[in-house]
């Protein structure tokens, strides 16, 4: 009697054992998604925009650090071997970084998405004791809605030679985001439309194609990570003072120093802008609303 009990026992537990395994093992391979590697947090907003459920999307610069000068952990770069495809912007740190990158994984594709962007030179003060030898570009193109869309055209293009069995669904969702776009484009067109006041002061020059679209024009006190002279600050307050300037936007990823310094002076506000949000659309129509308000 005991041994006929004890069968059906071990044979039921058995059953249970490898259902749990089955389980589990399909929810491993439900997570496997491809991995895409981005620069920076608003193309990971791009990218997901894009792929759906069809993609995980890794990104190298995060919060609270800068572009210009990030340096890959030897566990972003580690990961690289898992990566389908990195998706670059033309940030600075990808000039040191980008080859490096391509070659931790050669089976990793390398995707450009600024082909087909027209860059714009840095616009700003000139520091006095710098020699110019040609034109800075301004590497800042997640700024600008309109080159945006040039941007999720090539990451559709990418996906589609990824993944080709779901080209349909990359070119609506595509639709669907340049629909939101140019939704964007209008309402921050209209927001400007009538303004007087269409000059603003900002620490960092991060928002030259957002004034480029919308007719205004930003005053960087910084360009190339080298903060004004006591001269050029002074400089800058005369110019703030007679621009009627009583707003100075500056972002987390930069010292707010220079910025504190001319708004003392000018009794100015100190306005921090986060233009590396992974909320990219709600972010940017954000920024336009401040930049307005402030400006009225």
């Amino acid at each position: 009697m005991k041994n006929k009990t004890a069968f059906p026992r071990f044979f039921i537990l058995l059953i249970a054992v490898l259902i749990l395994s089955a389980c589990s093992g399909n929810v491993g391979s439900d997570n496997q998604k491809p991995i895409i590697t981005v620069s920076v947090l608003p193309q990971q907003y791009f990218v997901e925009r894009l792929a759906g459920d069809y993609f995980a999307v890794n990104v190298m610069v995060q919060p609270g650090e800068s572009p210009e000068n990030y340096e890959p952990t030897p566990q972003q770069m580690r990961a690289l071997s898992s990566a389908a495809a990195y998706i670059s912007i033309g940030v600075p740190f990808e000039n040191v970084w980008l080859d490096k990158i391509a070659s931790a994984n050669p089976n990793m594709v390398m995707v450009d998405s600024t082909v087909g962007v027209e860059k714009l030179p840095i616009t700003g003060h000139d520091h006095a004791d710098e020699d110019h030898v040609g034109e800075e570009l301004d590497p800042h193109i997640w700024t600008s809605p309109r080159l945006v869309k040039i941007q999720a055209q090539n990451i559709a293009d990418a996906l589609t030679q990824l993944d080709p069995t779901h080209e349909s669904e990359y070119k609506a969702n595509l639709d669907s985001f340049l629909k939101d776009i140019n939704q964007l484009d209008t309402e921050l067109t209209d927001l400007f439309a009538g303004s007087n006041q269409k000059k603003f002061m900002i620490f960092h020059p991060s928002l030259g194609y957002f004034a480029n679209d919308y007719g205004l024009t930003q005053i960087p006190i910084e360009i190339g990570g080298t903060e004004p002279s006591a001269q050029e600050l002074a400089q800058f307050i005369k110019l703030a003072k007679d621009e009627n300037v009583h707003i100075i936007f500056v972002q987390p990823e930069f010292s707010k120093r220079s910025a504190e310094t001319i708004a003392a002076e000018i009794n100015a506000k100190v306005v921090e802008l986060f233009v590396l949000s992974p909320d990219w659309l709600n972010n940017l129509r954000s920024i336009g609303q401040t930049i307005a308000e402030m400006n009225q």
